[in-house]
């Protein structure tokens, strides 16, 4: 039993290590397109920004379905299906590929936002995600 502690405590910590050093590298793309320093209150502030959606004029925000409570999981307020926390210290496995990051990154940003976001935007969320 505690060689299995110790094998999933080590396996917790590389996922961990994985996810920062991928948002790490995003943060630095993004700041090759221009963005500056990143601010997690600037992520958490954009978080309950509301905007309203073009198809439908409901009011949302990305806290409509990930909750402003970013360590439990929400729920998408259309289909109901569950989404995993978006804080990097409960779900750092989501974090570790950067192609389905921009994926939902544009997915997401269009649905809530009627736009893609920027990269400062987009480091800015990472911010506020590993801040949680």
């Amino acid at each position: 039993m505690k060689y299995l502690t110790i094998i999933i405590l080590c396996m917790c910590s590389w996922s961990a290590q994985a996810s920062e050093a991928v948002i790490t590298g995003l943060q630095d793309s993004y700041r090759n397109e221009g963005a500056t320093a990143f601010s997690s209150s600037r992520g958490q502030s954009m978080w309950t920004q509301t905007f309203t959606q073009k198809k439908t004029g409901q009011q949302v925000n990305c806290a409509s379905c990930h909750t402003t409570t970013l360590t439990t999981s929400g729920s998408h307020i259309k289909t109901g299906k569950v989404i995993a926390p978006m804080a990097v210290s409960s779900s750092p496995d989501r974090f570790n590929d950067p192609v389905k990051i921009e994926k939902w990154f544009l997915r997401n940003c269009k649905w809530t936002m009627n736009r893609t976001c920027t990269a400062q935007e987009k480091g800015d969320f990472l911010a506020y995600f590993q801040s949680q």
